[in-house]
Order: structure tokens, then sequence, then C-alpha cells
């Protein structure tokens, strides 16, 4: 009795091994992306003044304070993991309202901003759509400026 209870033991351990799990988010992916991004913008002439890398839950958002001067042109570069399907990233004022934002549906948006005044802004990252089986990603985001 004792080896079937062993046996039976083994083959469910087996058979879990073939169950579908929930994708993970993967920040490593995401960077990996984004280094490539940033790497080849340098020859461009863009250069490097954020870049991080979190996981984002589907449906939530991430905001990033940053300060933009005047006259220089800044561009947010994202990326994202498979565990995305739609990403999006947006510039708010200090007042709440929308300056720019992708009008894409894909994983790797970017936008191009060029304030007329100095002053403080918030990059948003919003993971509008997870991939099937996913219930988080993980995401990169850069600002880069000439």
């Amino acid at each position: 009795m004792r080896a079937i209870v062993t046996r039976l033991a083994v083959l469910a351990l087996a058979a879990s091994a073939f169950v579908a799990t929930p994708a993970s988010a993967d920040e490593t992916e995401a960077s990996s992306c984004l280094r490539t991004k940033v790497w080849d913008g340098y020859g461009d002439g863009w250069a490097i003044r954020t870049m991080t890398s979190t996981e984002l839950e589907a449906g939530k958002t991430r905001s990033y304070l940053v300060s933009l001067y005047a006259d220089n042109e800044y561009r947010i570069t994202t990326c994202a993991d498979a565990g995305a399907t739609n990403l999006d990233v947006l510039i708010y004022d200090t007042e709440g309202n929308i300056v720019v934002r992708d009008e894409t549906t894909d994983r790797e948006p970017a936008i191009d901003f060029k304030p007329s005044a100095s002053g403080t802004y918030y990059v948003v990252l919003y993971l509008r759509e997870a991939a099937e089986g996913a219930d988080k990603a993980g995401v990169a985001m850069a600002v880069v400026y000439r």
C-alpha cells in the first residue's frame, strides 16, 4: 500500500509540472530592451537623464517625478516584457493635466516632448493591458535628452 501511495505522489508531482501557471514579470527582459534603445540613441546625440525598471500590475500605474528644462528636447522611451500587450506612457503637469501621451497599442511606447518652460512633470507608466495569463509585467523607462 505504501508503494502505491508513493507512486501516486510522484505522479501528482510530475503532473503538476505541466499545469499552466501565470507568467511572472521579468524586469531583466524589459531593462535589456531599454538599454539597447538608450545605447542606440547616443549615436543620435541623446544623453541619459533617468533610467529605471519595475513590476507593474495590469490596470495600475507608476509615476515618476522629473524636472525638465526649457528648450531641451526629451524622449521618454519604454520597454515591457512579454507580460504586457499595451503599455502607455504619459506626461502630466503638476496640476494633473495630460501634457502628452503615446497613441500606440504596444509594449514599447515612446513620446517626445520639448517644454516651453522649465518645470516639474510626472512621467506615468500605465499597464493598460496584460498578456493573456499574466497579471503583471516587467517594465523599464528612460528619460533621454538633447
